[in-house]
């Protein structure tokens, strides 16, 4: 965005998609939002273009696809490298997510998921070869998420 901010169209273009981008049309979401699926396209396009949608992704439940453990590993970096090992971790087989953590000793959190802890240790061990301190490993029981609510401009989460 030009000038860093989002109207009410906006939000509800990102609530929309984040809610469920598959099936949200630009019709649908037009209608929530007040103005012509024409208009909901080109914002889209905007969004995208300005980097404020970054893409599409499924939503996997990794137990459900045969890998049941979800590993958190809480890794200290120095701090002027941090940033560029993102891409490297990333690139290990079983890691899903890296966080850039900006408080804290530790300032990375890596997140994998595996059959067995024989898929977790590689990955550790892997962050361990790359310099990393992995400060600790939590195992993770459930993860949920859900739109972000200030985008809901029909929604009671608004300020």
């Amino acid at each position: 965005m030009d000038d860093g901010t989002l109207d009410d169209v906006d939000r509800a273009i990102l609530y929309a998609l984040q809610a469920d981008a598959r099936n949200a049309s630009s019709a649908d979401i037009a209608d929530r939002a007040g103005i012509s699926d024409s208009a909901v396209r080109k914002r889209i396009q905007r969004l995208e273009s300005d980097g404020v949608v970054k893409g599409y992704s499924a939503d996997v439940d990794y137990d459900e696809s045969g890998y049941p453990l979800r590993m958190l590993l809480f890794c200290t970096a120095s701090i002027p490298e941090r940033g560029d090992l993102i891409e490297d971790i990333l690139d290990i087989d079983g890691v899903v997510s890296v966080q850039e953590l900006v408080t804290g000793e530790q300032n990375l959190l890596v997140t994998a998921v595996g059959r067995s802890d024989d898929d977790i240790t590689p990955v550790a061990q892997a962050l361990l070869d790359m310099g990393l301190t992995v400060a600790d490993e939590v195992l993770v029981r459930s993860h949920e998420t859900t739109p972000f609510g200030r985008f809901d401009t029909n929604g009671a989460n608004e300020e």
